[in-house]
């Protein structure tokens, strides 16, 4: 059953679909990586834990910047030539954070990786929902959307590994050991993402309509006026993944931090823990997708969002690693059930002209909107909770959760939206 989409599949979009669901699973993976090595960059740089997630924050305030650059080359170059530049861009930022001298200069180039990562997302949904065929959509975007989950799942993954059978072993060269080598592998995989890409063909939508495109183009119309045009709706998308990132960021970002340093769990333990939610996360993904396919895309985000708000207890107060990870899995099952519906949703709701733009700079809009998110949760602890970040994501849950499902519930849906043209 799981494969029986994939059956209904040429080859060729295939490998699109696959090349655009690596390609976003290696952009979470550049971002989560950070997550689990935060307390290293902090004692590598001589900093406190509060000033560390700047580096956060400067990735998340900087990805709009990269949503429509990105994405103004896409309408007018084509989604896979710009997607292989996008995907090359943040693969360079990425590797030039793990030879940072400074702190400083840390933050300079997390801050061009955002611009990367960025566009990624609008880039890649457009290519793959423009490529796939209008039946299986909703499982489609589940399946992509989670492409996110599977890069925090495998950065958990290789976090918990490395530090427990490799590291202990190396002596000497310690500017390429800890946090610094993850960065460097992170970088490796883009050469297969590439040439996954690399035999792909472009966007049907986009080539049936190039010479319009063209014409638009040479008439030199800004990006902005065309924006301008559909703004309520894209204010509406702007607040609603305003909403979302804060839902995503919010029980994520700082929970490895939680594990260690609230709940005193060894590295591997964390690791471990953090993974199940990774698993809960990719089959929350792929089953609200799929069940947005018969109730609609606004039903299956509602019903999910509401779903997570009886998981805190079990997620954020369990005392046991167990309990934690059963929690843990629960609670990203639904966040991520949410988020799954995300990528066909906005790309349906998005008008044709500016696909490649709008849906991506509306997410990534919402991301520097909820980019200090990680530096307000970790003073919120330290200022009233004596440091422990458990009632933090608690109450992040509870109040995001009722923003997501209102601001879901009362917009528009524009399911089985006709893709084939821009």
């Amino acid at each position: 059953m799981f494969l029986a989409p994939f059956r209904r599949l040429t080859p060729l979009q295939r490998r699109t679909f696959a090349a655009c669901f690596f390609g976003w699973t290696l952009d979470a993976f550049d971002f989560f990586i950070l997550t689990w090595c935060l307390d290293s960059v902090a004692s590598t740089f001589h900093v406190s834990g509060v000033t560390v997630t700047d580096s956060l924050f400067w990735t998340l305030c900087m990805r709009p910047v990269g949503a429509l650059l990105f994405g103004a080359l896409a309408e007018r170059f084509g989604r896979k030539r710009i997607l292989m530049l996008n995907i090359a861009c943040f693969t360079v930022f990425e590797l030039s954070s793990a030879f940072a001298p400074s702190f400083g200069v840390f933050l300079l180039t997390r801050a061009l990786f955002g611009i990367g990562m960025g566009g990624e997302w609008g880039v890649g949904a457009a290519l793959a929902f423009e490529t796939l065929p209008k039946e299986g959509r909703g499982f489609f975007s589940g399946l992509l959307q989670e492409g996110y989950s599977t890069g925090n799942l495998l950065a958990g993954a290789i976090y918990g590994i490395t530090y427990a059978l490799i590291f202990p072993h190396i002596h000497g060269a310690a500017y390429l050991t800890n946090w610094r080598a993850l960065f460097v592998l992170g970088t490796l995989p883009s050469l297969g993402v590439l040439w996954l890409l690399s035999g792909c063909a472009e966007s049907p939508a986009w080539l049936a309509t190039r010479n319009a495109v063209k014409e638009e183009a040479s008439e030199a119309a800004p990006v902005f006026r065309q924006i301008l045009t559909y703004l309520p709706n894209f204010l509406l998308l702007t607040f609603m993944m305003t909403a979302f990132m804060s839902f995503s960021h919010g029980t994520q970002d700082l929970y490895p931090t939680f594990l260690k340093h609230d709940l005193h769990l060894t590295k591997t333990t964390a690791t471990w823990v953090n993974t199940a939610g990774g698993f809960g996360a990719i089959l929350g993904g792929i089953c609200f997708g799929h069940l947005s396919e018969r109730f609609g895309r606004r039903h299956a985000i509602v019903c999910a969002a509401l779903l997570a708000i009886p998981m805190i207890p079990l997620w954020a107060w369990s005392h046991t690693a167990a309990l934690l990870a059963v929690g843990g899995f629960l609670m990203q099952f639904m966040v991520q059930g949410a988020w799954g519906v995300i990528p066909v949703h906005l790309n349906e709701l998005s008008p044709t002209p500016v696909r490649a733009i709008f849906p991506g700079l509306a997410y990534q809009l919402g991301n520097l909107t909820t980019s200090y998110n990680g530096h307000i949760q970790t003073a919120l602890a330290a200022g009233l909770f004596a440091g422990h970040l458990a009632p933090v994501l608690g109450w992040t849950v509870l109040l995001i959760a009722i923003a997501v499902a209102l601001l879901t519930g009362f917009g528009r849906e524009a399911k089985g939206a006709d893709m084939s043209s821009v």
